[in-house]
């Protein structure tokens, strides 16, 4: 996901929805495709084409014909104004649009593996949007699969994670897209772009308790700390103790000793600041509380790749080599 984030804004957000609202929604078998699908206006090949039906966008089947179907499918047919949309995005407002497509690649809550077909081609569908020069849709095709998962097959045991991806993917692209703005530079977090939190919340809410739900919890820190420090001693320290606080809150979350390093590094970090404003004892404290959390780090999670990167943290400091700021003499 790296990759994309310098590539993608909010506002290829607009115009994904997944689902319709109970009285737009037509009556049939609901589905999805896993290829792009031409939509046309008879079930005829040379028919003139409506639109294409892109991986992971929501149809229903209204009819069978021999190798044809006539659907309603949400297509990515622009349906709203850009300057009316919401920053992140409508995903609730799409009209369906009827047509005919070929019987392939339609998968159903009836289709046999059908959640691990859709999981499959949404993990696929991710890596493609994680190369050096993606589809412009591939993260949003990745993100519509993974809904279609949980959609279809809500008892399926991929429906958490599936969850979890397709709310990791908005997330991310949201990210990239605040941190575009000239407020991502403000210290104070509550002065930038705030990340919407629905869906992370809305998985602890489900799967409260496990994986996804702690990893949903790491994500919502991007919301909580500084942008810019600006100098400021204050922003690491307290970063520091909102990374330490979510390491002992989810001691089983895989980003537990990931945690653990930020927040051994950031206090490291505040120790070159000290000492670079003469205040040796604030900076020797910043460095105590460092090495405290990285011991902390080598002793929970030995195994763990950070715990090696605690050890080199700490030689460091030892060795007088700057963390934050100049690493020259």
């Amino acid at each position: 996901m790296q990759k994309i984030l310098i590539v993608f804004s909010a506002l290829v957000l607009i115009g994904t929805s997944t689902s319709w609202s109970q009285k737009t929604a037509p009556h049939g078998t609901k589905g999805t495709v896993v290829h792009n699908a031409n939509l046309y206006v008879q079930a005829d090949e040379s028919a003139d084409r409506v639109s294409t039906v892109t991986p992971g966008r929501e149809l229903v089947i209204a009819e069978h014909s021999g190798k044809w179907l006539r659907v309603f499918a949400n297509t990515d047919v622009q349906t709203v104004s850009e300057a009316d949309a919401p920053v992140f995005g409508n995903e609730t407002n799409a009209q369906p649009i009827s047509g005919w497509i070929m019987d392939k690649g339609v998968v159903t809550a009836e289709t046999q593996k059908g959640d691990a077909i859709l999981f499959g081609e949404a993990v696929s569908m991710e890596n493609v949007a994680s190369q050096a020069h993606p589809p412009p849709d591939a993260a949003q095709s990745a993100r519509r699969l993974y809904r279609m998962v949980v959609d279809l097959f809500p008892q399926s045991p991929l429906a958490a994670e599936a969850m979890w991806r397709a709310a990791d993917i908005r997330w991310q692209l949201q990210k990239a897209d605040a941190l575009s703005l000239p407020s991502a530079h403000e210290k104070a977090n509550y002065l930038r772009e705030q990340l919407d939190e629905t869906e992370m919340k809305k998985i602890q809410k489900q799967y409260p308790r496990t994986k996804w739900a702690d990893l949903a919890a790491y994500d919502m820190i991007d919301n909580k700390v500084c942008g810019d420090w600006q100098g400021s001693e204050k922003c690491p320290e307290k970063e520091a103790d909102i990374y330490a606080k979510y390491a002992d809150e989810h001691p089983d979350s895989p980003k537990a000793p990931d945690a653990l390093f930020q927040a051994a590094w950031r206090e490291a970090c505040a120790g070159d600041m000290y000492q670079s404003d003469n205040d040796d004892k604030k900076s020797n404290d910043a460095r105590a509380r460092a090495k405290d959390i990285a011991g902390r780090l080598q002793g929970k999670y030995p195994e763990s790749e950070y715990a090696a990167r605690a050890a080199g943290l700490v030689y460091k400091m030892e060795q007088q080599i700057p963390i934050y700021g100049s690493d020259r003499e």
